[in-house]
């Protein structure tokens, strides 16, 4: 996926904002499971709580470290059949995540093309029906071309989509058929600067070593009424021991886009340090996130400093942009 097609980040975050785009995310990583104890397995593994779901959903979880409850990575699982499921790690992560949970490598195997926006649906729909029909965090299975191919209710834009799996010979094939109808090609560089806007954090930033969930403002992510999983004790503990930080949304009160690092100062003292920045098309804003001493509240004025000038802006809470569902 390049940082941009050539009609900009801004024209293609638009896109998505309004009509549709798609993003190809085949450097995604996939494992897939499959037997009798794989749901054991992964309840064993996985923070979150497979239970609250069943077959033919999706769910956001966490693989977190054992000793400091740090967030290894944070996945997608599709539950895809009755003993079968997929397993979708960070790009960077599909290595550490396999040599941890195992799991058979599908990455090569396939493309996975996330479809976002509000005309998304409708215009996939003229070719890939039952694709374009998947429920919100559900996961089907649809014929394209002869194949077996999954779409599930799923993406990372605050906008209403789905992504699809398909067979890697049919890739070029599949996003052709997107453009054909309409469906903009969108790069990283949007895809950055809308789930910023929708107030999604991302591993790398947000999510990294030395932060917990309950830290990330992810508590929701943790199944504690499970009887274990891997990390369950490092991160009662950290709960116990009280948070080191708190991941809060940082807004500047002018255009001044925010860049990720710059250090977030209260009456001349450093508070803590934005772990994304980015400028806001829709708010024509700066925005961020950033980690900041845990007893920091909303709606405080801050500055933030920018390669020494110091930007004033605002604690504040996310997403920064919700978008408008009909």
């Amino acid at each position: 996926m390049p940082l941009s097609y050539p009609d900009g980040t801004v024209a293609e975050h638009m896109a998505c904002r309004t009509r549709a785009v798609a993003f190809d995310v085949s450097h995604l990583g996939t494992l897939e499971f499959e037997g009798s104890d794989t749901y054991s397995h992964l309840q064993d593994q996985l923070s979150n709580d497979l239970g609250k779901i069943a077959e033919g959903r999706t769910q956001y979880t966490h693989l977190l470290d054992e000793q400091d409850a740090s967030i290894i990575d944070d996945l997608i699982v599709w539950w895809v059949g009755n003993n079968n499921f997929h397993v979708l790690p960070n790009a960077a992560n599909s290595d550490v995540v396999r040599d941890i949970l195992g799991g058979r490598e599908t990455t090569q195997d396939r493309a996975l093309i996330a479809i976002q926006g509000p005309k998304g649906r409708e215009l996939a729909a003229t070719f890939v029906p039952e694709a374009a029909a998947v429920g919100k965090l559900r996961v089907i299975e649809f014929e394209y071309k002869g194949k077996t191919a999954l779409a599930a209710g799923t993406g990372y834009t605050g906008e209403d989509g789905f992504e699809c799996y398909v067979p890697a010979e049919l890739a070029q094939a599949f996003f052709k058929d997107l453009l054909n109808v309409g469906i903009v090609p969108a790069g990283l560089g949007a895809r950055d600067t809308l789930r910023l806007e929708a107030g999604l954090p991302l591993h790398g930033h947000e999510l990294k070593k030395g932060v917990s969930p309950p830290e990330a403002n992810l508590d929701w992510v943790v199944g504690y009424a499970k009887s274990d999983f891997r990390g369950k004790a490092a991160v009662e503990s950290r709960k116990e021991r009280g948070l080191r930080y708190r991941l809060f949304g940082i807004r500047s009160t002018g255009r001044q886009p925010l860049r990720e690092g710059a250090s977030v100062y209260l009456q001349g003292r450093s508070i803590g340090q934005l772990t994304s920045g980015n400028f806001s098309p829709m708010l024509k804003s700066g925005i961020g996130f950033a980690l900041l001493e845990p007893a920091m509240t909303l709606d405080v004025e801050v500055e933030v400093d920018m390669r020494g000038r110091r930007v004033p802006a605002l604690i504040t809470t996310y997403p920064f942009y919700k978008s408008i569902k009909k």
